[in-house]
């Protein structure tokens, strides 16, 4: 394998046809920059290639899957990239696993919780926050709400709607 960390990009769900094309939920909305990366699917290096999408998802080929029976023996399976080779990105937008676990503090220093998981439907970002209590929260990741991301100190400044948490 490598020494770097392998980052989860999203999983097979089903094949698709006979050549031994599969669909991919990805993890990310970049994942054109992965198109024939070397990735990791089963503990073994492998290139992708995106063939096309279909309703958002990207239908790959996986070098050395050739037919729909080796397609179907993926199914389920996460494919991975080494952290190494992950793309730059642009100013304020940062990747899942380094918002996972970063506190939640309010505008006037309160902790709030922490950011337990990124739910992502489409629209927007939500992040779902687990409070001091052990209760969670969902908080959409709009300008409005999220003033300030600090990667690396882990903290994402907010400003909770009215009523939110208190229902």
């Amino acid at each position: 394998m490598t020494d770097d960390r392998l980052i989860p990009l999203g999983k097979i769900v089903t094949p698709v046809g006979l050549r031994g094309e599969v669909k991919l939920y990805p993890y990310t909305d970049r994942i054109e920059h992965y198109d024939a990366a070397g990735v990791f699917i089963g503990g073994c290096k492998r290139r992708i290639n995106i063939v096309r999408y279909v309703k958002r998802l990207p239908i790959i080929r996986i070098d050395g899957v050739d037919d729909r029976n080796q397609a179907e023996e993926l199914r389920g399976a996460e494919v991975f990239v080494p952290e190494s080779e992950l793309s730059d990105l642009q100013e304020d937008t940062y990747y899942l696993k380094d918002l996972i676990d970063c506190r939640v503090i309010d505008e006037i220093d309160e902790d709030l919780g922490f950011i337990s998981n990124v739910l992502q439907n489409g629209a927007q970002d939500t992040y779902e926050i687990i409070d001091n209590n052990g209760n969670d929260f969902l908080l959409p990741a709009v300008k409005e709400f999220i003033k300030e991301v600090d990667i690396e100190n882990k903290r994402v400044r907010v400003r909770l709607p009215k009523g939110l948490r208190d229902i």
